[in-house]
């Protein structure tokens, strides 16, 4: 294993730790901290040896938040580290698993996704030697005890990677916190930790994150949200009085509602930036009036007058809406991300970029921007539910060009279909 050269003295204990009986901490691992810290590279190939070298013929469990994001943090890297240790790594897709074959043993490793409550129902009944955790944070609590029930081979392990969330988190007060009575081993990364990241990527997510989000992804701490969600906000850099003369490309987002305000904003792209051209804002309760599909949809087309839309970015949970603008087959509609979290670090992310601008006639948009916050009183991460419908449809919008890319950096992008 001469590869284990390059990885750094505290990636290298991530390959020992089970053997080394003195520590006292033999039922798992937990490692979090910083993004890019090469935590789940190290741990996903210290999991298969440790799999490898004391089992033949057993089941483990590869788990992530869905099974789509299983293959793409762990398995490219792990494949090609394996084969390159003499693996030999069959991959059966259609029935969800991986056989790995080493020195004369074989074993098998299904993969899961963690997204829900009904996830748990996927892995009962399995019996498993081994479960690792990709992104433990981001999976209910249900599934994740529930596969941990699963383990029980003589001699089975637990291991666990994340990034911190709220320090009232139930990961951090039932497994970080009792770590020691659970007998589990914890070690916390930075990204000192992983020589492969260059410093100037280093430095630029450091520039990319603010407040508890960077204590969190640079940092590496559990730390609490409190107050203006998008404290970077300012009229001055994000704000812009004269609109660019064209756009290479339009679409439009919408937080959808009756009782509460409709909010759709129409985006346009012109030089590798996105501009929130105009606003359409009907709060019924400040007009003293409801208005019915059609009319919010009718509000839609003057919003798009003369412009061809690529996607409208709607509300997934706008049923009668999305089927009025379908009905009337002028626009696309594409259901929004709705990850209310992931999608406000998405949108803190372009505003720290300066990479999305809003036109200053979005005045409730801008409006919310600086009304929106965080709610101290939850145990979880959430914002309060007043002055966010804007706020909404930036954040569907922001999360629809950035989907194809979910590890923690912005990227500008919406595919050509």
């Amino acid at each position: 294993m001469s590869e284990l050269l390059k990885f750094s003295p505290k990636q290298r204990l991530v390959f020992r730790w089970w053997s080394e009986p003195e520590t006292g901490y033999l039922d798992g691992i937990i490692c979090d901290g910083a993004v890019r810290s090469g935590k789940t590279m190290c741990m996903s190939f210290s999991f298969v040896i440790w799999a490898m070298t004391h089992f033949d013929g057993q089941n483990f469990a590869l788990c992530g938040k869905t099974i789509g994001s299983v293959r793409r943090n762990i398995l490219g890297t792990l494949t090609a580290m394996a084969k390159q240790a003499g693996m030999n790594v069959c991959e059966k897709v259609t029935k969800g698993y991986i056989d790995i074959t080493f020195g004369g043993k074989c074993n098998r490793f299904w993969l899961f996704g963690g997204k829900d409550e009904s996830s748990a129902a996927l892995i009962q009944g399995m019996t498993l030697a081994g479960v690792l955790f990709d992104e433990c944070v981001l999976m209910p609590r249900s599934f994740v005890e529930q596969a941990v029930a699963r383990c029980s081979v003589r001699g089975s392990k637990l291991w666990f990677n994340c990034n911190p969330e709220s320090s009232a988190h139930w990961f951090k007060r039932e497994w970080i916190d009792k770590a020691r009575e659970k007998r589990l081993f914890y070690l916390h990364f930075t990204m000192e930790d992983n020589p492969s990241l260059a410093k100037k990527m280093k430095e630029r997510y450091r520039r990319m994150y603010s407040g508890a989000f960077y204590e969190r992804f640079v940092l590496g701490k559990w730390s609490d949200l409190s107050g203006l969600i998008y404290p970077m906000f300012s009229e001055k850099m994000h704000v812009v009085k004269e609109l660019p003369e064209s756009y290479e490309r339009f679409i439009v987002s919408c937080d959808y509602g009756t009782v509460n305000p409709s909010s759709f904003g129409l985006w346009g792209y012109s030089g590798n930036n996105w501009y929130r051209i105009a606003e359409y804002y009907f709060d019924s309760k400040r007009e003293g009036t409801q208005r019915t599909d059609e009319e919010h949809y009718a509000g839609l087309e003057r919003l798009c007058v003369g412009r061809s839309i690529e996607a409208v970015v709607c509300d997934p949970s706008a049923a009668s809406f999305i089927e009025c603008i379908k009905r009337h087959g002028k626009f696309k509609v594409k259901h929004a991300r709705n990850d209310v979290v992931s999608g406000i670090r998405r949108v803190a992310d372009a505003l720290n970029s300066g990479s999305i601008k809003f036109s200053a006639s979005c005045t409730d948009c801008i409006r919310e921007f600086g009304l929106y916050r965080w709610d101290d009183s939850a145990a979880a991460d959430k914002p309060l539910k007043e002055n966010d419908h804007a706020m909404d449809d930036v954040r569907y919008f922001v999360s629809e060009i950035h989907r194809n890319s979910d590890d923690g950096f912005f990227v500008m992008s919406l595919d050509r279909k």
